[in-house]
């Protein structure tokens, strides 16, 4: 998931990723009420990739989205750069690629593969325009850029309980960590759907839609390279 810094520096981030990556599958499902996994599937059909096709999963964290993405049959590589995280992905998946990376330089040569996705750790991209221009640099034209994020519902009674579960609830278990109040904080300040669509299409996406789930704490965008 690590990738960038939010309001912290990138060091800082980096160390918060490594200490926590024991523990964070386990925030995931308390954060997402254990719906990531069903989120992450369908982030991969928007990926449209399979068998022959190539896929690298950016800032991948403990790299259940990669996983989702070898299950189809496609060559993956799980690129992030937290070696904490690293460690528990090579555990989980010991037969795929795992490399360290920084998401906004990315290691890998223009038009490298087929798609470029990322899960819930876009937010964490200290500047994300750039983030998004290496996922479409390295992917094929015609290839396909998919993020998977939380965003802040704008309607209640969902926003209402958004604002509760995030503002209130989260953060009470920061006690034992400050990644428990940095993660909240860093959803509220990623941009929602229609800035980030924008987003894409400044970083060379074109086609570029989006699906709102959850009612409206999921969205899912992607965009076709070229």
């Amino acid at each position: 998931m690590a990738a960038g810094t939010g309001t912290l520096p990138a060091d800082s981030v980096r160390a918060m990723f490594d200490r926590i990556a024991g523990v964070y599958d386990v925030m995931n499902t308390v954060m997402t009420a254990g719906l990531h996994h069903r989120w992450r599937s369908r982030a991969v059909d928007l990926a449209r990739v399979g068998p022959g096709k190539r896929a690298l999963d950016v800032a991948t964290g403990t790299g259940d989205l990669a996983i989702e993405l070898a299950s189809r049959g496609t060559d993956v590589v799980g690129s992030d750069f937290s070696e904490g995280m690293l460690a528990y992905a090579r555990a989980k998946a010991p037969g795929l690629t795992w490399e360290q990376a920084d998401a906004l330089a990315l290691p890998y040569a223009d038009n490298a593969f087929d798609a470029a996705t990322v899960g819930f750790g876009a937010r964490n991209f200290s500047d994300l325009g750039r983030g998004l221009r290496e996922m479409v640099r390295v992917v094929k034209p015609g290839g396909r850029v998919v993020i998977l994020e939380i965003t802040t519902p704008q309607k209640p009674p969902l926003s209402t309980f958004f604002s509760l579960w995030f503002d209130r609830v989260v953060p009470l278990l920061g006690r034992f960590d400050e990644a428990y109040t940095y993660l909240p904080n860093s959803v509220k300040r990623f941009p929602g759907p229609e800035p980030l669509a924008a987003e894409l299409y400044a970083a060379g996406c074109s086609e570029v839609g989006w699906i709102l789930t959850a009612g409206g704490i999921i969205a899912l965008h992607h965009g076709t390279v070229g």
